[in-house]
């Protein structure tokens, strides 16, 4: 058997193994970086959004805004769709979004080609690359890791110092250890798939049809993450420079069931064209040969995600909810937090403790991320006036707290778990408390039958769009505003005594 020693083994090259050894081997050129990567070319991903702390990421530290201005779409903000279920005319579809251009960069990313250009800069920056190569074994031992490595040569056996989980939903170190759970707090279910043929919402087709719709906006529609949103699910489209167009649906089964006949390009279309909006866009549309996909109970996590020889970046650790394209922002801070780590165990140091508070902190950054955000919001998802209202609470509280800490200082926040903190503890509760209670007034609704009372002839417009600064304290009072109207509101509502069932109470993260 083949024998080599390496100072650290990466497995999984795709973006979070790719982008940490690239950083390190910029940051400590000495390094001995292997990347094991298991397929000969990265298949087709699902299209995926960034956030402005993830674009962030990708200009700031990766340095590749050339590649992406060049090979990507520049992303026009996030605009959510609703619909009454009798409305047909997509013009009367109430609407959320930006009014003008986004203030701060992002991307709407074709995720196989940013995969191989990072990898084909990781093996230019002096990473070894054993490609298609798969892990067979693997033995942690104190200063020596012993892997086992299998390509078209035959298996090989590995030293490393230190190892890295990059292998993404397969999670291979946390369910080999027992780290390993699963959120049962939050059972969403996600399918997608790629189409051509879809029509263009800033066209002039739909301008001449409807006028005032097209004349409503000052920045591109098409451009945008496009949600079309219903009680218990919504559905992303996001457009890839390619010309195809990415289209999923992720769902709550407690609350909606998708279309049960068909391929699983064929349910998403006989969901999306129910809604105005997805008709005027997939009426037409073909799926791309061989690229659907599905998968059962997305969020999960790591109990656990570094020690004194090994670590798990990216999705390795843990994935929450796509709603806020959130998915790449876990990736860069557990890139940039076990950087670190790893160059001062290199270096000889005693980083056991180190490792451990950093695994504290992302636990935490998880609970209070997912209780925040997620928890019973597919509740609500499907009322404009309820979304519309977490929707600019969310937000603004994302760029004051996350995206503003990320651009102000990026070697130090980048390698601060968001919410993990004293400060971030204290804005999870207030985001986890009005959360709640637009869950809670969802049921009172939805008992007295005015649900999703302003999904159609309503239109909200963020006119100052969102920046990291004093600029998003006025939509944050807006969203204040506007939760306020929506409680009073409720007050005239009758209390629900038997409510539909919700994961009510404190969140946990439980064993699988």
């Amino acid at each position: 058997m083949q024998q080599s020693e390496y100072d650290v083994v990466i497995v999984g090259g795709a973006f979070a193994g790719a982008s940490l050894g690239l950083l390190l081997k910029r940051r400590r050129p000495q390094t001995r970086v292997l990347i094991v990567e298991r397929v000969v070319k990265f298949d087709k991903k699902v299209g995926e959004s960034t956030s402005e702390v993830s674009a962030c990421f990708l200009t700031r530290i990766l340095r590749l805004t050339h590649h992406l201005e060049r090979n990507h779409i520049a992303k026009q903000g996030l605009r959510l769709w609703f619909n009454d279920g009798v409305n047909t005319d997509p013009s009367r579809c109430s609407e959320t979004g930006i009014n003008y251009q986004t203030r701060l960069p992002t991307f709407q990313l074709d995720r196989s080609v940013l995969d191989e250009h990072l990898l084909e800069l990781a093996a230019q920056a002096g990473c070894d690359l054993m490609r298609p190569a798969k892990l067979v074994d693997w033995t942690p031992q104190p200063q020596s890791n012993l892997l086992r490595i299998s390509d078209d040569t035959g298996e090989k056996e590995i030293r490393a110092r230190w190892v890295v989980d990059a292998s993404g939903k397969a999670s291979w170190i946390s369910r080999k250890l027992g780290h390993w759970r699963r959120l049962e707090s939050h059972p969403t279910n996600a399918i997608w798939s790629r189409f051509n043929n879809v029509a263009d919402i800033d066209g002039p087709e739909v301008a001449e049809r409807y006028p005032a719709f097209a004349n409503a906006v000052r920045c591109s529609r098409a451009a945008a993450t496009n949600h079309l949103i219903g009680r218990g699910w919504w559905s992303w489209i996001i457009p890839l420079r390619c010309g195809e167009v990415s289209l999923g649906t992720t769902y709550d089964p407690r609350i909606f069931t998708l279309p049960k006949d068909g391929s699983i390009a064929e349910r998403l279309l006989a969901n999306t064209v129910k809604h105005p909006i997805g008709k005027l866009l997939f009426e037409k549309a073909t799926p791309v040969e061989g690229d659907q996909h599905a998968y059962g109970h997305l969020p999960y996590y790591s109990e656990k995600i570094a020690s004194e020889a090994w670590c798990c970046v990216g999705d390795a650790a843990g994935f929450m909810d796509p709603l806020y394209s959130q998915g790449l922002d876990f990736v860069a801070y557990t890139v940039c937090a076990t950087l670190p780590l790893i160059c001062k165990a290199l270096d000889g140091l005693d980083v056991g403790m180190q490792a451990e508070k950093l695994s504290a902190a992302y636990v935490q950054s998880c609970q209070r991320w997912q209780a925040s955000l997620y928890h019973d919001k597919y509740q609500y998802l499907g009322d404009a006036e309820l979304m519309n209202t977490s929707f600019l609470l969310d937000l603004s509280c994302y760029f004051i707290g996350p995206v503003r800490l990320v651009h102000d200082d990026l070697d130090k926040e980048f390698t601060i778990f968001p919410y993990s903190d004293a400060i971030g503890a204290r804005v999870g509760k207030f985001m986890q408390f009005y959360n709640r209670r637009l869950a809670v007034l969802a049921q009172r609704r939805l008992a007295s039958g005015c649900y999703g009372r302003r999904n159609v002839d309503w239109r909200f417009l963020v006119r100052g769009g969102f920046a990291p600064d004093t600029s998003v304290l006025k939509t944050l009072r807006t969203g204040l505003w506007h939760w306020l109207k929506a409680e009073a509101h409720g007050c005239k509502l009758p209390r629900v005594t038997k409510a539909e069932p919700m994961n009510a109470g404190a969140v946990t993260l439980q064993e699988s």
